[in-house]
């Protein structure tokens, strides 16, 4: 016989799975991170980005075009010297383009 199955929600499993709840928590710090700096991105450029992932490395930015991208490593270090006033220690901004599905 089988055991009755327990139900629980997608919440309940990533915080009973330390490394979902790391990657729960880490995703939201990216987009903390960007709602932090969006003031300092030209309206116009803020629906082509998204946040993505942090890493030893950095910070990465999901843009959705050339343009986008450009303008956004022009912006970088304006970006991550925000991010250290406001507690974050960014070692990097990168810049990725990624098209939306």
């Amino acid at each position: 016989m089988h055991a009755p199955r327990r139900s629980f929600t997608l919440q309940q499993a990533v915080a009973d799975s330390q490394p979902l709840a790391r990657l729960s928590a880490l995703v939201r710090e990216s987009a903390d991170r960007l709602a932090a700096v969006q003031q300092l991105i030209p309206a116009p450029m803020r629906a082509a980005i998204r946040p993505g992932p942090i890493d030893e490395n950095g910070w990465c930015l999901l843009v959705d075009n050339s343009a986008a991208a450009a303008k956004l490593r022009h912006l970088a270090p304006l970006l991550q010297s925000a991010l250290r006033t406001r507690g974050w220690d960014v070692v990097a901004i990168r810049v990725k383009i990624q098209k939306r599905l």
